[in-house]
């Protein structure tokens, strides 16, 4: 595939590692603004991280989000001859599916179909899918195929068709979700893909990591069996996952110029590159908000793109670390609507640290010890 990159390292063990370079385009959100219609699309389809509130939720089907803000994609194969996809790498589900042939909704009359005859090792699997999202839901059914992740051969990799899928999912940059997170959120007894990677002895380390660029749209890239040390500076820190279903996290509290004004005695916090914003609380998010200087505006936090420079940090404080967001991390700036904060609010407890906090934050997800390894990216 020509967007497969394998590096082989010259150290102790002679590591190689297979990477998938991300491209970053235009997220929905961008698209639809320049289109003027973003206003109407909110309106219809609002953010709402559905996945994260009850693990109860994922024993008939796969939840996910919404999330219009998303603009980082790798490509994949799947079939033979290989047959490509652009897909969201996402730590937060277990699933990869794409659009069929069989799909005759709106949504994927814009995205490349697969097509499984003509695919000489495509084997039905004999099981339907039901993806939920916060509006809507995508059918179809369960298959087994080769699948082509960064060079490398995925053999008998379940995987999903979609029949029918929701007319928000139009606005969707990505054909379809590679997910990277723990087996047991796999709707339909699928093994994920990176499990399969393990299974087949085709990584030399039980560890994959994320590199989210900050201004380029080249140079991001997901990295399998192992840690590219271009991507990060100074030293790794590790943090015990709390749970085995995403990658969970216990963050210790948030601070803005040195005070608590979220997470107080401790939350829990998945690390999602499926998710664009960071997601908290309503309660919470509010407060940092209103300690940084933002306004509410439209269901955006909003602030003077004059002040970015002079706002104040948002730390997250996690297994003794700090991890800093200066205002420049976690502020954005639109053509269309002026600055505003990566803060979203949600009804969960739970918190979502996505690609505002994975940009600076090189972010190494460790299946051998689970353990989620973060350093400042480069």
């Amino acid at each position: 595939m020509k967007w497969a990159i394998v590096l082989c390292a010259m150290v102790a063990l002679s590591e190689c590692i297979i990477q998938v370079p991300l491209i970053k385009g235009k997220s929905a959100r961008e698209s639809l603004e320049e289109q003027g219609l973003w206003e109407e699309f909110k309106l219809k389809y609002p953010f709402n991280p559905i996945k994260f509130q009850d693990p109860r939720l994922y024993v008939a089907g796969e939840q996910m989000t919404n999330d219009a803000d998303l603009a980082y994609f790798g490509v994949i194969s799947i079939g033979t001859p290989p047959q490509s996809f652009t897909v969201i790498f996402d730590t937060g589900s277990s699933n990869l599916w794409v659009p069929s042939v069989y799909c005759n909704s709106a949504a994927c009359e814009n995205h490349r179909r697969f097509s499984p005859g003509h695919s000489s090792t495509f084997r039905n699997a004999g099981r339907s899918l039901s993806i939920q999202y916060g509006t809507g839901s995508m059918t179809g059914f369960m298959g087994y195929d080769t699948v082509g992740v960064g060079g490398i051969s995925v053999q008998n990799q379940m995987f999903g068709l979609s029949q029918t899928e929701a007319p928000f999912m139009a606005h969707m940059k990505a054909d379809g979700i590679l997910g990277l997170a723990y087996p047991r959120l796999a709707a339909s007894q699928a093994t994920p893909v990176f499990d399969n990677m393990m299974n087949q002895h085709l990584v030399d380390q039980d560890i994959f990591s994320v590199y989210l660029s900050k201004n380029s749209a080249a140079g991001s890239v997901v990295t399998f069996g192992g840690i590219d040390p271009n991507h990060y500076q100074g030293s790794i820190a590790w943090i015990p996952l709390s749970s085995e279903l995403y990658w969970q996290i216990t963050v210790d509290s948030v601070t803005v110029n040195g005070q608590i004004v979220a997470c107080s005695g401790g939350c829990q916090a998945i690390v999602d590159t499926g998710t664009s914003n960071i997601v908290g609380p309503q309660g919470d998010i509010d407060r940092i908000a209103g300690a940084v200087g933002s306004y509410s505006a439209n269901g955006d936090n909003v602030v003077n793109c004059n002040s970015v420079n002079s706002m104040p940090s948002i730390v997250f404080n996690i297994n003794g670390q700090a991890f800093t967001l200066s205002g420049s991390t976690y502020v954005r700036q639109s053509p269309y609507y002026g600055c505003r904060t990566g803060l979203q609010r949600s009804n969960s407890n739970l918190w979502i640290l996505g690609d505002v906090f994975i940009r600076q934050y090189y972010s190494i997800f460790n299946r051998a010890q689970n353990m989620v390894g973060l350093a400042l990216a480069r």
